[in-house]
């Protein structure tokens, strides 16, 4: 199940970057599903633990991954933790549906994130507690909490 706090939230990991380079072991990526992430969404190949093959910057340790990628590593591997997904792109989105569907997730979300138009999904909005199922059902709860945020 995947639950979305949209806007400023305490106790939510904000700069992913930093605390994937503290804390990520190099068994995150023995498992099938962070080797897919890698390759889908940075197009690179997972060695080992240590070493990425970028077709970009060749042989990469992890901490040179993309934004999404590290982030979507935390929330595979530290699923009690909140992690402000808005350092991942829309890419990254059908892999948070799928993290979800094993696990209970919870993220933190500073924009509107596109799960697809013709995706469908059960998202637990945090802030007020509203079910949705589409992005059509998201869009207008979402926009309710991020427009305050603005105001704030």
């Amino acid at each position: 199940m995947l639950t979305i706090f949209f806007g400023d939230m305490e106790n939510s990991v904000y700069n992913t970057a930093v605390y994937f380079k503290n804390t990520y072991e190099p068994e995150w990526f023995d498992s099938a599903l962070a080797k897919q992430m890698v390759k889908d969404i940075d197009k690179s190949d997972v060695l080992s633990g240590e070493c990425i093959q970028s077709p970009v910057l060749g042989q990469i340790p992890p901490e040179r991954l993309s934004g999404g990628v590290k982030t979507l590593l935390l929330m595979l591997n530290e699923p009690d933790k909140i992690f402000n997904a808005s350092t991942c792109g829309d890419n990254c989105a059908k892999w948070i549906l799928k993290i979800a569907e094993s696990k209970n997730l919870t993220i933190n979300l500073r924009h509107l994130m596109d799960f697809g138009k013709d995706t469908k999904f059960t998202i637990v909005v945090g802030n007020g507690g509203e079910i949705v199922h589409s992005m059509k059902e998201l869009i207008p709860v979402a926009s309710e909490y991020l427009n305050k945020m603005k105001q704030e």
